[in-house]
């Protein structure tokens, strides 16, 4: 009989310790992921790149700065130092390669870092026209570029011989019923197909999308019926679900696709207090986070910037 209690006694400390761990665990796991995260005040910022795990990666306009963040505690430092002639707009982090890939802006440039330890691997001169390199996806064959004041596209391959990389570049100019303005801004953020083989590219100053063929440049305007997403920044393709960014509306656009891309319907728009002329976005878990640029906001050293984070609808 004592026995019996001493295993009865046993058996209970055994469930008491198990249901305080999963108390415990249940706690830690429940840690809310913050909604509003800081960058340095002055970076003036513009594109958002998910890296590795809950690391975020942030650039600066004018000086070409990489700042590197942990979406979980909202922490973070800068991974590359200004310099001059630099400027980062959008940029994609690529899992196989351990790579940054940025849009240089004014430039004309493309700048390829290494997301580790910030070392930059490859300055790519993409046009020498008057340009404005905006935003990059990377799909299965290399990374596409989009420039804002040409009516061409650009294609970033890589091979790996060994310990190096070698990058090669190739201009597509857009044709088929893409619609350009000299002078405006025309081509912004870009997304592609799982496999590649359709790019989604938004007009900013017709509030136009397309979807163009990566081989041919051929582009098609996606029928949006009365609908149009004016001010198109950043955006992000998950299924046929097409996220775009109106920067100075303060709002996301939901749009649902067809199976071919080739029209959609607007079934929501996704609104914060926070927002403050929000560009790109990239998606973690079931968030968007958004960064505000304040385009409109006169630019000082203590100019506060920061990253929102808002539910998918």
């Amino acid at each position: 009989m004592h026995a019996t209690r001493k295993s009865q006694r046993h058996i209970l400390a055994s469930l008491l310790l198990f249901v305080l761990s999963l108390t415990m665990i249940g706690s830690t796991s429940a840690a809310p992921f913050p909604d509003d995260i800081s960058l340095p005040d002055g970076f003036q910022p513009e594109g958002i790149a998910s890296g590795p795990g809950t690391t975020f990666y942030v650039g600066s306009i004018p000086t070409g700065a990489i700042y590197r963040g942990d979406l979980l505690t909202g922490e973070g430092e800068i991974l590359v130092e200004p310099q001059a002639g630099r400027s980062a707009i959008g940029m994609k982090y690529d899992p196989r390669t351990g790579l940054l890939f940025v849009a240089g802006g004014n430039p004309g440039k493309a700048f390829i870092y290494d997301a580790e330890t910030g070392e930059l691997v490859a300055e790519i001169q993409l046009s020498t026209q008057s340009s404005f390199i905006n935003d990059v996806i990377i799909t299965p064959d290399g990374a596409y570029f989009t420039n804002s004041f040409q009516p061409e596209i650009y294609r970033v391959t890589y091979e790996r011989a060994g310990s190096t990389l070698s990058f090669d570049a190739e201009t597509i100019p857009l044709g088929g019923e893409y619609k350009f303005t000299p002078g405006a801004f025309n081509a912004n953020g870009i997304a592609a197909s799982p496999s590649g083989d359709t790019l989604i590219i938004v007009n900013s100053v017709e509030g136009a999308l397309y979807q163009v063929d990566p081989e041919t440049g051929t582009a098609t305007r996606i029928d949006l019926g009365t609908g149009s997403v004016p001010n198109g920044d950043g955006l992000l393709l998950q299924g046929k679900t097409l996220y775009v960014v109106q920067n100075r509306l303060n709002q996301i656009a939901v749009i649902h696709l067809a199976s071919d891309y080739s029209s959609g319907t607007i079934e929501n728009i996704i609104t914060s207090p926070l927002f403050r002329v929000p560009t790109t976005i990239t998606l973690f878990g079931n968030s968007l986070y958004a960064v505000n640029a304040r385009f409109g906001t006169p630019p000082t050293p203590d100019t506060d910037y920061n990253i929102v984070r808002v539910p998918l609808h």
